[in-house]
Formats: C-alpha cells, structure tokens, sequence
C-alpha cells in the first residue's frame, strides 16, 4: 500500500468573527490518489485543501505533508511539494510572457538551466501553449489562463497538485486537457486534488471523493459509492453526473447499477435490447 503523503488530524479552521470553516476533519490520503473534494459553496473544499501548501494554518490540529508540519514550515517550502493552481489565475500569473511563467517556478527551486527550459518546454507542448509562448498571459482568454497556469504548476513536478475548479469556464478541448494532465500524472505516480463542482470530471478521474458539508466531512469513498448515497447527495444539494442518475432508474439484472460513464451503461444495454 502507497504510504500516506498528506494526513490531517482533527483539523479545525475558524475564521476572523468564530466562522468554524473546518470541524474536526481527519482524513488521509496516499501517494498517487486522485481525491475529489466535493460540497456546495462555503462547504469548506477551499479552506480544507489551502492548508495542503501552507496557505492556511491549521487553528487546531494538525496536517502533515510529505512528513512536513504545515504549521511549522513556510509556504514555499511545501509548495516544492504542493502545486496549487487558483481557481481565478488571474491570482498566479504575474510574467511578461506564457514562457517566463513556465519558467520561474523551476528557476526558483534552484534548477540547472538546461532542466529548467527543458520542463519549460514540456510544459507548452503538453498543454498546447507553444504558439503562446511570447504572448503576455492577460491578453490570453479566461479558459486558456488558466491551462497556463496549470502548466506552470506541472513544469514545477510536485508531488501533489491542486486543482480548483480546472474545468470551469473551459470549452471542450480545454476539459480535455485537464482529463490528459490528471492521467498522465497519475501515471507518474503523483497525488492529485480536485476542488470542483463537476461531477462528470470526477465520476471519470477520480479514486476518491471527499465530500464536505457545513464545515464538516460528511462522506468518504469512491464515486460509484457516494453517487449511489441519495441522502448525501441530497443533502449537499449535488447532482451526480446523468449518466449515473439514468443507469440507477432503469438499474435491472445485467445493468450496472450506478454507471460513472456513459460505455459502462451503454455496452451492456446494447446488448439487452
């Protein structure tokens, strides 16, 4: 079994006013997970996984990363072990060009040059930034600032990387970029964090899935298991993806009873009908 590389122990974030963002939250996640983190707005997903890199400490409890105290250590030295992409890039990108923000990160981990061009340029040909490359970031739109500063994180190679909300305002090729990054660190063995609210992003990527209520974590386990809870999804007010809602109403021997993807439900009842 992959040893643990983040463990949170009766983890408890309060706010300036005693707004209790995070109660007593205690989970475990091993090298080499994807863990979705799910749960309505003000849940506490953003809160929970800031303090993966130091963004957020820890008001009681503790959290440990790659046997790092977060509390303990500054937030650049967990962010060589923790990338963490914004939901709004407009919160990471700050270069003069889409090369120079593919470059930095690697430079600032103290890089030989040739490592760091190297990445850099891994970096645009994965994510399908290299005609950017010269390109000032806030000329570019939404959608594709954002997949820069997913590349910027991955040219990075941390061993964790947080994603918030990777898909949103993202067109089709934009989704499918974020399915290839999070397959393809997979591969790699490393450990991947989804904050989002797209269950069909999940559904199809993720181990994992913790969900989030109120502060509290209320549901731990893999997404044909929390997708099959109807009092959790109902009282999170999430909506597993159709797929999984078509196959459970016309669920009959033969038919998986809650399909995570539309192959899954539709091989077999081709092969009923």
């Amino acid at each position: 079994m992959a040893e643990n590389i983040i463990v949170c122990q009766d983890l408890w974030h309060i706010y300036p006013g005693d707004i209790v963002a995070l109660h007593d939250v205690s989970i475990s996640i091993p090298q080499g997970q994807v863990v979705g983190v799910i749960g309505q707005n003000g849940s506490g997903k953003t809160t929970l996984v800031k303090h993966f890199n130091g963004l957020l400490k820890p008001t009681k409890g503790s959290v440990v990363v790659n046997e790092m105290d977060v509390g303990t250590h500054a937030v650049d030295e967990l962010s060589r072990n923790v990338g963490y992409v914004f939901q709004n890039p407009n919160h990471q990108l700050f270069a003069k060009t889409v090369f120079d923000e593919m470059t930095f990160g690697p430079a600032n981990l103290g890089l030989e040059e040739d490592v760091v061009q190297e990445r850099a340029e891994q970096a645009l040909e994965f994510f399908g930034l290299d005609r950017y490359r010269g390109t000032h970031p806030y000329r570019l739109s939404l959608p594709l600032r954002k997949l820069v500063a997913m590349a910027a994180i991955y040219a990075m190679r941390p061993k964790v990387m947080v994603l918030d909300e990777p898909t949103t305002g993202q067109d089709h090729i934009g989704m499918n970029t974020v399915r290839r990054l999070i397959e393809k660190l997979r591969e790699e063995g490393d450990t991947i964090v989804l904050v989002t609210h797209d269950m069909v992003l999940v559904a199809q990527t993720a181990d994992r899935l913790l969900v989030l209520c109120d502060s509290e974590l209320i549901g731990d386990g893999a997404p044909r298991e929390i997708f099959s809870g109807d009092e959790m999804m109902a009282r999170t007010n999430l909506r597993p993806p159709q797929i999984t809602q078509l196959s459970r109403r016309i669920f009959k021997p033969g038919l998986p009873e809650a399909a995570l993807r539309v192959s899954e439900l539709a091989e077999p009842l081709a092969k009923t009908l």
